[in-house]
């Protein structure tokens, strides 16, 4: 952790004070159902963001897709297909509360990785040694049994591996709302120091950390701090490499590690949640959001693809959540028949869902029109 002593260390808990109110005011002004709607969105955000970092580009249009069992007949699509509906999956298991006061300990970090290795396809699970060029097979929520090098960084040996990740989790998994903010971030970097695995710690570090701040500030999964990192990925992997180094003098720290280099990527951090949080706020102001969402109705409607008053169904969901299918018929002003086929024609559409033909209609957020709905979230498809 940051020491007290550290000159950022008022700062560093001004982000968290921040961060926790801003979470908290963004998840509160929404309907909660709308919110449970946008975090289906938001978790393919958080899967396409946080694969781009690693390299590999799987659209949220592609994932949704793949969701849907409907993948590419390109084998090398098809892998990543597989492997973005793995971390979406894993990340709906966190979501659903399975690790909640345990992302930080060493059981949760092996479920995280096995769960996401143990639905690759083979051809993800093989890496190179860097140095024998030996093809090594990644297994399933194991720690690793070879020595290797990201970059510059020796992580540390295999052997030692479990010793560190138990300082680890008596370092972070036990402390205060505030203080657990603040290890987010740095249990972030010295997760990827360790190294614990052969393959798959950033994606593991990065779903740890969304598990932790999910926790500690109930943020609803509406917003990704892996959006912002892979944002500005350059300055991420500038400060996790700067967070490698040693001490440099009596006054970076105690530890064998640079403080000031934690302490500023901590910083860095904290900074791109508030960034994101930001971001969600004003893209899903009430008034501009049923603007487009309205336009975009008004459109369908032009082209013949939804009937008449269509919007006012999605404008009655927006506002309140859900709607009873028995209200549908008042809402739009018309007969029970036209009402459902208004229904029905939503549903087909993908915007709206209901668990069976009695249950309310929710709002469904495309990942196909998060252009038109949501404009900034991710690059439009080409």
């Amino acid at each position: 952790m940051v020491s007290e002593g550290s000159k950022l260390r008022g700062e560093l808990t001004d982000l968290t004070v921040e961060l926790a109110q801003k979470s908290s005011a963004l998840l509160h002004s929404l309907p909660e159902h709308v919110a449970g709607s946008l975090s289906d969105l938001v978790r393919s955000m958080n899967c396409y963001y946080s694969n781009l970092i690693e390299g590999h580009n799987t659209h949220p249009i592609d994932i949704e897709r793949a969701l849907k069992e409907d993948f590419s007949d390109n084998p090398h699509q098809r892998d990543l297909q597989l492997e973005a509906k793995a971390h979406i999956t894993v990340q709906a298991w966190i979501d659903s509360g399975a690790i909640k006061g345990k992302a930080l300990t060493e059981e949760a970090i092996r479920m995280m990785h096995e769960k996401f290795c143990e639905l690759l396809p083979e051809e993800l699970l093989w890496v190179e040694h860097p140095t024998t060029k030996e093809k090594l097979r990644v297994i399933a929520g194991e720690y690793r049994k070879h020595d290797v090098q990201v970059g510059r960084h020796v992580a540390v040996s295999p052997e030692a591996v479990s010793a560190f990740m138990g300082r680890f989790e008596t370092a972070y998994s036990k402390l205060g709302k505030t203080e657990t903010v603040l290890a987010a971030a740095c249990a972030h970097h010295r997760l990827l120091w360790i190294h614990p695995f052969l393959d798959g710690n950033g994606r593991v570090a990065r779903l740890m950390s969304h598990a932790v701040l999910l926790d500690t500030l109930d943020t609803g999964a509406i917003w990704s701090v892996a959006r912002g990192l892979a944002r500005n990925v350059e300055s991420y992997k500038g400060h996790l490499a700067s967070c490698d180094l040693p001490r440099r003098n009596d006054l970076d720290g105690r530890g064998t590690l640079s403080e000031e280099s934690l302490a500023a990527f901590a910083k860095f951090f904290l900074e791109t949640c508030i960034d994101q949080v930001k971001f969600m706020e004003a893209l899903i102001q009430p008034k501009t959001l049923r603007t487009r969402i309205q336009k975009w109705a008004a459109d369908a409607i032009a082209l013949d693809r939804l009937p008449p008053k269509s919007g006012a169904i999605l404008d009655a969901i927006l506002y309140r959540g859900e709607l009873p299918r028995g209200e549908v018929a008042d809402v739009v002003g018309l007969g029970d028949r036209q009402g459902r086929r208004i229904v029905s024609s939503l549903l087909e559409e993908g915007v709206i869902r209901s668990e069976s033909t009695r249950a309310p209609l929710r709002l469904v957020f495309p990942a196909s029109l998060a252009g038109q709905w949501m404009p900034g979230l991710f690059p439009e498809k080409e």
